[in-house]
């Protein structure tokens, strides 16, 4: 009995470990919500990716609208993936992972933002220079927290 105990609590701490891993917002295994990272660079606004075109990259699915978009992520995939894994810019500058919506998204300076809903966002472009810096302070320490 207790080598079972050993090895369920083991086994939940191993899984809760792994959890906690998620350097991408990923809710079901698909970065973004499934939506199509280049779509926001060449469409300019959100645009729902398919589960036929997908690529995983850094423990997630990453879904494209488009072949081509698909192939422009694998051939420069950093390029595409949104800053602190697609976390509210806002909330990472603050210290914490939150979630978000692709309708927040910003490109600043050739890089993808989001934050937690559009009220956060309109809060967030007031001192975004500012913010961004914190964030990426903020960040390294973050991203494998859960």
């Amino acid at each position: 009995m207790k080598k079972v105990l050993f090895a369920a609590t083991f086994m939940l701490a191993a899984h809760l470990t792994f959890a906690q891993k998620s350097e991408i917002f990923a809710p079901k295994g698909k970065a973004i919500k499934g939506y199509d990272v280049v779509a926001f660079f060449k469409d300019a606004r959100p645009v729902q990716g398919a589960d036929s075109l997908t690529y995983h990259y850094k423990n997630a699915d990453w879904l494209f609208a488009t072949r081509a978009n698909l192939e422009a992520f694998k051939a420069a995939p950093d390029m595409y993936v949104p800053q602190y894994g697609g976390y509210c810019a806002y909330g990472t500058s603050e210290g914490h992972k939150a979630p978000t919506e692709a309708e927040t998204w910003t490109i600043v300076g050739d890089k993808l933002y989001f934050n937690y809903n559009m009220k956060v966002k309109n809060n967030w472009s007031k001192k975004r220079e500012e913010l961004i810096e914190k964030a990426d302070m903020q960040w390294p320490l973050i991203k494998d927290k859960q």
